[in-house]
């Protein structure tokens, strides 16, 4: 029998291949905002070292390429990522030359590379194996213990991102608050406007393709323009609305972005609220009336519990929106994580952008894998109860 190649394999081969042997693995850099210079494996890590990272990354090449049993895969990526994560904190003390503070080693295209290639193996081991929820979010947490003993540990002291880190670490944590202040309370505000909206909409028929049209115009507006279309109408609020000033409401800052993420999460939650009861069966409306519920009791006890999977899904689409949006409410002095990355960008520190942006992409990629896990487990004890 011949080698039988994995299709997916070979598209992690070839972009493993390239990051490894053409890609620059680490970024040297005199100062923090001078072109960069790229440096390979072999040329960023101790002598040896390099050679040996070379080497597994061949051996989990050639397990990834040809079809294997899962848990060679699954061991096969772990390693590798688990030895990436040791590299780049190596390869930033071994590059920084000695008592120089200027210096920043960064990790390169051809290190991201790696990690996006063997991440997707991964994500593909644990999807053939269909872990359950709890399953996921347990190794979720694995991850996020293991990053925060490396952290803790000082191994990625030497890389810049984490000097950008020390000199702004008080800074960074008040700004992560507001980012998900920012996250959390637009998307508090619209659950809490948005599935009464949606109940009156999935009631009154006439209603609903005027208000989801008024929420869809919404959603296309730029989140830039938005921004600032909020700008004078919360301004003149400020000015002649007594109190309202000392409430924090002013044309700039947190209340126009607060606002805006606010009308974005509007939609999925009113949207999904509607397809959600009406997705709720017939038969099961019919037994509630002829059980002799109320039209109240059959909307809290019958449909509203049968259509929360399908809110719940609008719900998670939200959170990871306004994870990513709360970024740009830093254009207008809203704060969160979006500070730094404009910081970066206008100093042309790529270091200091991504000391904003890692962080946003963790949350969303930490809320989407926790609330996909809660989803499922609802639905699954919906479907028990619906059997039973």
């Amino acid at each position: 029998m011949g080698i039988r190649f994995d299709k997916l394999g070979v598209v992690i081969a070839a972009i493993a291949a390239y990051a490894a042997f053409l890609a620059p693995f680490a970024t040297f850099r005199a100062n923090r905002i001078v072109p960069g210079q790229g440096r390979s494996i072999l040329e960023a890590l101790p002598s040896g070292s390099g050679a040996l990272l070379l080497a597994l990354v061949v051996v989990a090449v050639v397990v990834a390429l040809v079809k294997t049993p899962l848990i060679w895969r699954l061991v096969a990526s772990v390693a590798v990522l688990g030895v990436l994560a040791l590299a780049i904190g190596v390869a930033g003390s071994f590059l920084t030359p000695a008592g120089n503070t200027f210096a920043r080693i960064s990790p390169a295209s051809g290190f991201w590379l790696l990690v996006f290639a063997f991440t997707l193996l991964l994500a593909d081991v644990l999807t053939r194996l269909e872990l359950s929820p709890l399953a996921r979010i347990g190794i979720l947490v694995i991850a996020a213990v293991a990053i925060g003993i490396l952290l803790a540990s000082g191994s990625w002291d030497s890389l810049s991102i984490l000097k950008e880190y020390a000199n702004r670490a008080g800074s960074f944590w008040a700004e992560a608050r507001k980012h998900v202040t920012l996250a959390l309370g637009s998307l508090a505000a619209a659950v809490v406007v948005g599935l009464p909206l949606g109940i009156l909409c999935h009631r009154v028929e006439p209603m609903k393709a005027a208000v989801l049209n008024v929420l869809n115009i919404i959603q296309t507006i730029p989140s830039i323009a938005l921004f600032g279309m909020l700008i004078a109408p919360l301004g003149w609020v400020a000015l002649h609305v007594p109190g309202a000033a000392a409430l924090g409401i002013r044309g700039i800052g947190t209340a126009p972005a607060f606002v805006a993420l606010f009308l974005y999460s509007l939609l999925p939650v009113v949207a999904n609220t509607v397809v959600g009861l009406a997705g709720v069966p017939q038969a099961a409306n019919e037994a509630a009336r002829g059980m002799g519920m109320t039209s109240r009791q059959r909307l809290f006890d019958v449909e509203f519990p049968l259509a929360f999977p399908v809110i719940l899904t609008g719900i998670r689409i939200v959170l990871v929106q306004n994870i990513g949006l709360a970024t740009i409410a830093a254009l207008i002095g809203g704060g969160g994580f979006g500070v730094f990355v404009f910081q970066g960008v206008g100093q042309t520190a790529m270091d200091l952008v991504l000391l904003g942006a890692v962080p946003t992409v963790a949350l969303a990629f930490a809320a989407g894998i926790v609330l996909d896990a809660i989803i499922e487990l609802t639905a699954t004890r919906r479907r028990r109860e619906a059997v039973a």
